[in-house]
């Protein structure tokens, strides 16, 4: 529409096309709650006032506030296809997702990356693509593609619309020892917002680590550690999602002076808790109820985090913005009565796949699976071996030297002592390659879980307490495409296929999430602990850019000293 009219309905001269009246708005901008009429035009709210209108709606005294803006999250771990999420999202009064399609990338490059930009490219809900900057994520694994600097470069010039920066940043060795491939990566990124990805990361490395690109980070798990980062420059993302739950540790960060380099983001969420519980909202939700003003909360789920991402005309209420709004009954318990994209119900808008030539299954390619792929031999002078440990509600893990039990010369898991076995299985190029290790904290008592999502490279893990049975949950994802299974005593309990890249489900989110509903009954029929997601737990053992101790294909990883270590002592 030619900004003439625009200008024109901002003056009231011609008819606004919607005008919401008796609204108390939510002032992002200002930190104000006020009285007052909104004017929208062809989606962009033009002002406030009584303007004509050609439809009116009485919001009857609701909260009127912006839609939310999602700074960092990966779809694939919804389970959900990416159009699918964004329609559950949008119920929940997320207007703008910025996503991280890193998962995807791991598996099939850019052409995953193509697909979902594809297909959300008529979405009401806009999603937004950072450029996965670490495919593969680290040497110690085997991924199913690898980008470039010059494949960045390629896309932020093919997509400029959709790809506003480089995604996170996880190989931080890189950045600070100056591996030439990081550092181009970075440098064809220079001026555009760059994710930063650095737990742990402190004094001097910190600051060179920021020096070279990166903006902001969502890893932080203590308060110092999210203090320093503000303090030197750094826009902190206080992640609450499915298994990574930081917010109520990094909440007392958040005062009046800084929370405008602050953000409100969910990183990795499991479609069950995004249907039960929402999206950013539920993330609002929980921090008024530990102490944050409203206001306050919805500006860290909405400006900040458009700003930091340089989205203008996104995530607040005022002339010259997109009008996505959601209607609040109640602004402490964020109870949404309606939400709107582009001036336009929700509830009445279609959430469609546009075409696309990209395909994304068919997968998993396994080698041949010989019957003592699982062996272990037991060390003939009796040493100990390293373990890795759980630590519910977080995705860090830490390590235990344990006394391993042996049977015919082989290491076998032990139920007692809470020590399951684990194996990641390169599924990308048919290589055969398996790493093996033990695994303490997911209370498995018998009987074996796997799966095909397992970051970053996502090969495909498995933790049992039987050979037999892990063999045969590994050849039944194999079968299907990819997904999450739980076997016991040589039968499947429960099967969730997810066809999409091994990654994420083609049906709709209410069966999805009640596959994994009977996924985590029967993972806790096995002895999984209450306390835990068994499947998300299972699917970062093989992260091996989180401390302390990881397990890929290649083998046995110790992040802090970022190299492969052996299993015995």
């Amino acid at each position: 529409m030619p900004e003439s009219l625009l200008l024109a309905a901002a003056r009231g001269e011609i008819p606004v096309d919607l005008l919401v009246r008796n609204c108390r708005l939510v002032n992002v901008l200002s930190g104000e709650i006020h009285p007052e009429c909104v004017g929208i035009k062809d989606g962009v709210v033009v002002g406030f006032g009584e303007y004509d209108a050609l439809q009116t709606l009485d919001a009857e005294g609701r909260y009127m506030c912006p839609g939310l803006v999602e700074g960092h999250i990966h779809i694939e771990s919804t389970l959900l296809d990416p159009v699918r999420f964004a329609r559950v999202a949008a119920a929940h009064g997320t207007a703008v997702t910025v996503c991280d399609p890193h998962e995807l990338a791991n598996v099939l490059g850019l052409d995953g990356i193509k697909w979902l930009l594809d297909i959300t490219s008529e979405l009401p809900m806009e999603i937004l693509c950072m450029m996965p900057s670490c495919v593969p994520a680290t040497h110690l694994e085997t991924a199913g593609a690898e980008i470039t600097a010059q494949n960045i470069q390629a896309m932020l010039e093919e997509y400029p619309d959709r790809i506003p920066g480089l995604a996170e940043m996880m190989n931080y060795p890189g950045v600070l020892f100056q591996d030439p491939q990081v550092m181009a990566k970075l440098a064809v990124a220079d001026g555009l917002p760059v994710d930063g990805h650095a737990p742990g990361l402190s004094g001097f490395d910190l600051n060179a680590y920021i020096l070279a690109g990166p903006g902001s980070d969502h890893e932080a798990c203590h308060l110092q550690e999210a203090l320093e980062k503000l303090r030197k420059g750094m826009h902190v993302m206080i992640r609450e999602g499915s298994s990574e739950k930081n917010l109520f540790d990094l909440l007392p960060l958040v005062n009046d002076f800084n929370s405008q380099n602050c953000s409100l983001v969910t990183d990795d969420r499991h479609c069950d808790d995004l249907l039960r519980e929402g999206h950013l909202d539920h993330t609002i939700r929980l921090a008024v109820a530990r102490g944050l003003s409203p206001l306050r909360a919805i500006q860290m789920a909405s400006i900040n985090t458009a700003r930091y991402f340089g989205l203008r005309h996104r995530g607040a209420i005022a002339p010259g913005y997109r009008a996505d709004f959601v209607l609040l009954d109640d602004l402490e318990s964020f109870a949404i009565s309606e939400v709107f994209l582009a001036g336009r119900a929700v509830s009445s808008l279609s959430f469609e796949p546009a075409p696309t030539s990209h395909v994304v299954t068919k997968s998993v390619h396994l080698g041949t699976l010989s019957p003592g792929c699982l062996d272990i031999s037991a060390s003939a002078e009796g040493k100990k071996v390293r373990v890795i440990r759980t630590i519910p509600g977080q995705i860090v893990t830490d390590m235990d030297l344990v006394e391993p039990r042996v049977k015919d010369g082989l290491l076998c898991a032990d139920p007692d002592a809470d020590v399951a076995k684990l194996a990641v299985f390169e599924r990308h190029h048919g290589s055969g390659g398996v790493g093996l290790g033990l695994v303490r904290g997911l209370g498995l008592r018998r009987g074996a879980l796997a799966g095909t999502v397992a970051h970053d490279s996502h090969n495909l893990i498995v933790a049992g307490m039987s050979d037999a049975d892990m063999l045969l949950a590994v050849r039944a994802l194999a079968d299907c495409g990819g997904g999450f299974v739980c076997v016991c005593e040589g039968h499947a309990l429960e099967l969730l296929p997810l066809p999409l890249a091994g990654l994420m489900s083609d049906q709709e989110p209410e069966m999805v999430a009640a596959g994994l509903d009977r996924l985590n009954a029967a993972a806790r029929s096995l002895g999984c602990a209450e306390d835990i997601n068994p499947f998300m737990q299972l699917s970062f053992l093989s992260l091996p850019v989180i401390p302390k101790l990881r397990l890929t294909d290649k083998g046995l990883v110790d992040v802090e000293a970022f190299t492969h270590v052996p299993l015995y002592e």
